[in-house]
This record gives structure tokens, C-alpha cells and sequence, in this order.
């Protein structure tokens, strides 16, 4: 029986650093039936040239340079002259750990069509971790295990960008790579949240996620936390907001100040509460902020958190729950 083609997709720009071990990672899989579509997206190092080595040494391997310019149109490239049955993506300076084609290849053909395949990560960097770091390992990690990734979809990206893997036919149903909007990866999770494709709980770890000052993510200005918060009310809108019900902000540090200015852009009346004493009363763009208890005056309201402190969410989540309220329906934590 024929093995499945599946397709790596790998866009790149100045890693030399990092792009031979990323390489070496994907050669030594255990499943050997894929091509490694690598996009140079405007390399000025020795990024180009490692890759070329060693694609003339293995067919699988294929390099382009992009046509455009930005990650999004490197992937749409990369896409666009992929052939495989199974579409999966990969960063030039990570490491895939050598079961996981194979794993996430398993994993789909178990449970067929309009299921979504990841698996865990583990973040490394060379001089040493931030806890914030970790916990967001333990986090996504926590959700990966279980399956139930969509369930905190607003607080941060719950499939990690560089290891998913999914049929053909359901990448172009929800879209792929076409929408030119950033952070790309979380709008595409969202994407899969939209289309209902079932995560599929997974115990490997599958990735080992490189952290460095100078990665993409930390310093390009599309990965700002405003473009974070965009892409959390566009979706939110669309997806989860009840019109008919009562909407209120929880929170008026930074973000929830940022997201009440989303809101009236999109002209979304909202209730502002709090549990800061030296805040309650006070105006803020015109809107009264209230004492928290003002939820119980509403007549089956929805909520947006937007308090960061986790001491002050388990707090605030398990006010919810005295309340009967439901997560995901009732209340969304954005941070």
C-alpha cells in the first residue's frame, strides 16, 4: 500500500544559525514519504546556501525564493507548489522530534477527515527559560493532552505554529494560507476553531521550540499585542458574541482599555466592571466604570476578562462558576 505524501512547509529568513538542525530533524523521520518545500524570504546570511546543499542532495528537499515579500506570502509559495495529501507547517529554527510525521500521520488516518493532528512542545533557548516561558509550555501542553485546545482559544494561540498537521482538503476549506492578516498562526487557529476540526489529544512531545531575542515573533511589529487583540475581537464577533445579551469588559489595565476601544470602533455597547476600588466610578472614553457585583443587575450577560494576575482569574473564574455561568458561552478570558 502506498504511503501518504505529506508536505512540509518551511519559510526562512536569516536562520543560518538554527536551519541546518531544523533540516537534520526532518531527515531523520521515522516516516520518510515527505517533501520540505523552503521559502527564502529575503535571506542576506548563508541561510539559502545551507538549504541548497543539502536539497542537492535529497529531491524531497525543495528551495524557492519568495516572490513576494513577509511570511504569509512565503507560505502561500510554499503552498502553492506542495503536493502532498497531508499539509503540515515547520519553523526554520526549530526541531522536530524524529516520530513526529509519523505520529500525526497516525493520528489522522485513525480518526479521518476534519480532525486537526499536534502534539506537545517543549521550549528550549541557551541561556535559560522565563517563567513565562515555561508556563505557557505547561499550558498549551496541559490543553494538547486533553484535546481541548479551542476552550481557552482567546487567552493566547492554542496550536502551536510549527506543529500541526491536517488533510488537504480540509486546509483549503478553512481558507489556508489566503488571509493576509497577522499573527497569521493564531488567525489560523482561530480558522480551525471556525471550521469545528476536533484537536486531536496527543501525549509525544513533537517539537522542540527554539526561543532567541532576535525570532520573528518577539521583534516584527505584526506580532504586537494590539494585532493580538484585533484578531481576538474579530473573531469573537463573529464566532462568539450574542448580539441580544448584555456585553461587559472585566479589567481596565492595558488591555482591557485597548480592547474598549476595539469595541466602540466596531460600535459594541459594553458594560466596563472592576474589583479596584480606586477605578469604580471613574470614566474612562465616556464609559462609567462599575463595581464587578453590577454583573448579577444584568439579564444573562457575557463577560470578557482581561485581568492578567492568575491568582485574580482563578478568583474571578470561580465567580463565574457561583454564578452558573459556562466558559466559552458566558465568559472568555483574553489574557
Amino acid at each position: 500500500m502506498a504511503q501518504s505524501l505529506v508536505s512540509i512547509l518551511v519559510p526562512f529568513k536569516n536562520t543560518e544559525s538554527f536551519i541546518g538542525e531544523c533540516l537534520d530533524s526532518i531527515l531523520k523521520q521515522t516516516y520518510t514519504n515527505w517533501e520540505a518545500i523552503f521559502i527564502d524570504d529575503g535571506s542576506d546570511d548563508s541561510s539559502f546556501k545551507i538549504v541548497e546543499t543539502i536539497s542537492n542532495q535529497d529531491a524531497r528537499v525543495k528551495l524557492y525564493r519568495n516572490n513576494g515579500s513577509g511570511i504569509i506570502n512565503a507560505l502561500q509559495m510554499a503552498y502553492n507548489r506542495c503536493k502532498g495529501e497531508f499539509i503540515t507547517r515547520m519553523d526554520s529554527d526549530d526541531i522536530m522530534t524524529p516520530i513526529r510525521l509519523k505520529d500525526m500521520l497516525r493520528s489522522l488516518e485513525k480518526y479521518g477527515k476534519k480532525h486537526l493532528a499536534i502534539g506537545q512542545v517543549h521550549y528550549f533557548r541557551a541561556d535559560g527559560l522565563s517563567d513565562g516561558f515555561l508556563r505557557y509550555e505547561k499550558w498549551l501542553n496541559s490543553l494538547t493532552k486533553t484535546g481541548h485546545n479551542y476552550s481557552e482559544i482567546y487567552k493566547e494561540c492554542v496550536i502551536p505554529s510549527p506543529c500541526w498537521m491536517l488533510h488537504r482538503k480540509d486546509f483549503i476549506a478553512c481558507g489556508g494560507f489566503k488571509p493576509n492578516r497577522y499573527p497569521e498562526d493564531y488567525d489560523l487557529a482561530f480558522r480551525f476553531y471556525k471550521a469545528g476540526y476536533t484537536c486531536i489529544p496527543s501525549n509525544n512531545i513533537l517539537l522542540h521550540w527554539r526561543d532567541y531575542s532576535s525570532r520573528t515573533s518577539r521583534t516584527h511589529e505584526n506580532y504586537a499585542q494590539n494585532h493580538f487583540l484585533e484578531l481576538k475581537v474579530h473573531y469573537f464577533l463573529e464566532l462568539n458574541f450574542d448580539s441580544t445579551r448584555p456585553l461587559t469588559i472585566w479589567g481596565a489595565g492595558a488591555k482591557g482599555k485597548t480592547l474598549a476601544k476595539l469595541l466602540i470602533k466596531n460600535n459594541i455597547q459594553f458594560y466596563w466592571i472592576c474589583d479596584n476600588p480606586k477605578k469604580i466610578g471613574k470614566h474612562i472614553y465616556d464609559q462609567k466604570l462599575l463595581n464587578f457585583d453590577y454583573l448579577s443587575q444584568l439579564n444573562h450577560p457575557q463577560s470578557i476578562v482581561t485581568v492578567a494576575n492568575e491568582v485574580a482569574q482563578k478568583e474571578i473564574k470561580a465567580y463565574f462558576e457561583n454564578q452558573n455561568m459556562q466558559s466559552m458561552v458566558d465568559y472568555f478570558f483574553f489574557c
